[in-house]
């Protein structure tokens, strides 16, 4: 592929993961803090958000399986994970940490668990498509190009 089409498709995807959901408006405020002097910094920042993620992901799960299950303790995972997908604006990962706390709040256990299947699946379907979004900028800038602002 050449720049124009690498910038097309990078244009596309960036516009798909806003118009389905993905993302939202804080993500563009942290490209909007990348520049000259810090150009891997949204790589650095969500890179950071995916180590934190599958940590929390891990401390959630064992934690769920312990007897008795301590809610306090899932609750602060999930307001941490909560908080750290929105810093991000990974916006459905955090909408679906809402309902999460609310059965955290319930002491519903099977709610605590189906919530935490579900934050894992959109947790891993962000994550492939920022690391794509990610691959495609490293590409233009490889070839030379610069990453185009998307609409």
């Amino acid at each position: 592929m050449d720049v124009a089409q690498l910038q097309r498709a990078f244009v596309e995807h960036t516009n798909s993961l806003f118009h389905e959901g993905y993302l939202d408006e804080q993500f563009t405020q942290l490209q909007q803090l990348q520049d000259e002097s810090n150009p891997e910094f949204v790589v650095e920042v969500v890179s950071l958000f995916f180590e934190d993620a599958e940590k929390i992901i891990n401390d959630l799960s064992k934690t769920l399986d312990q007897h008795p299950t301590d809610f306090q303790k899932v609750d602060a995972y999930v307001h941490q994970f909560k908080g750290s997908s929105s810093s991000i604006g990974a916006h459905r990962v955090k909408n679906l940490c809402i309902p999460f706390r609310a059965f955290c709040d319930e002491r519903n256990k099977e709610g605590c668990i189906q919530c935490l299947q579900q934050v894992k699946q959109e947790y891993y379907v962000v994550k492939n498509k920022l690391e794509t979004l990610f691959r495609l900028e490293h590409q233009i800038l490889e070839a030379g190009g610069t990453i185009p602002m998307a609409d």
